[in-house]
């Protein structure tokens, strides 16, 4: 059972509705009872070690899967499955670009124009204007027409969100946007897209493996494990006794150097900080 220490968003109708939602993949249990309701401009962290469910509670929320149980919301609707949702932007994990590819940063960005539209393509001008928009809004218009291939980490992540700006979304998914990233690189995304977030007043869901980066920064953390879900702000959630009923086994957070460590079995859990490292390891994303 989920535990919910906060399940429903300070204020106003949910961007996002979570109820109960559960799902398995090649007959195994990946999500088995997730709650979670989020509000316009609220930023909350999802996070889990590996193999907890994140991404693929991405891709349900993208209607890319067909939930076995519950209901997800956007806009206080029902998701149709296997159908596009203009209200939903969404970052994918960023894979590494060949530094010859001949595409510019406006080039990416401007990939998600087209992308969610049918008929007639926008007129030339009307397609520069909205993508400079995108890009002023990110930060990138300094490297806009630079190969994408020869930026930074940091650098080509501003241009995936802005192409994720693009439609105007209400909800925005980002799956792994600091995986690697060196800290003052994860510090400018993170920072970047709560100011997004608060701003265009859109809910903001942020899959990490580290939720380090992102404390002091997110409103809530929606933490998965075994299938299943807790939501609250981090002190409430991230304690021993709430992880250790979610985990089923005893686990123990520890605050080592300002980082946030959860610990079982002298191991460090992916989920606030590193991916089954020994507990004396630095946690890194």
């Amino acid at each position: 059972m989920s535990h919910h220490l906060e399940p429903l968003p300070p204020s106003g109708q949910p961007v996002l509705t979570l109820d109960h939602v559960a799902v398995a993949l090649g007959g195994r249990p990946v999500l088995r009872d997730v709650d979670a309701r989020i509000g316009p401009g609220e930023f909350v962290g999802l996070i889990g070690s590996n193999g907890a469910g994140k991404t693929t509670l991405l891709r349900l929320i993208l209607g890319l899967l067909r939930a076995d149980g519950g209901r997800i919301e956007v806009l206080g609707r029902p998701l149709r499955h296997g159908r596009g949702n203009r209200a939903i932007g969404y970052v994918p994990q960023k894979q590494s670009i060949d530094p010859d590819t001949p595409l510019r940063g406006r080039d990416l960005v401007a990939l998600g124009i087209d992308g969610e539209r049918w008929g007639i393509p926008l007129p030339r001008k009307d397609r520069r204007a909205r993508v400079d928009e995108a890009l002023r809004a990110v930060g990138a218009l300094a490297y806009a027409d630079a190969p994408v291939g020869r930026l930074s980490g940091g650098e080509q992540q501003r241009l995936l969100i802005a192409q994720a700006l693009l439609t105007n979304p209400r909800l925005l998914l980002l799956d792994e946007p600091l995986s690697n990233l060196d800290p003052r690189g994860a510090g400018e995304v993170v920072r970047l897209v709560a100011r997004l977030g608060r701003e265009r007043d859109i809910a903001v869901l942020l899959v990490a493996h580290d939720m380090n980066p992102l404390v002091g920064v997110m409103d809530r953390v929606l933490y998965l494990a075994d299938g299943r879900s807790a939501i609250g702000p981090v002190d409430e959630v991230v304690t021993g006794d709430v992880l250790s009923r979610l985990y089923g086994y005893p686990v123990d957070v520890l605050n080592v150097r300002g980082r946030v460590l959860v610990v079982a079995g002298g191991a460090v859990l992916s989920g606030a900080g590193g991916q089954g490292q020994e507990a004396a390891a630095p946690a890194r994303a």
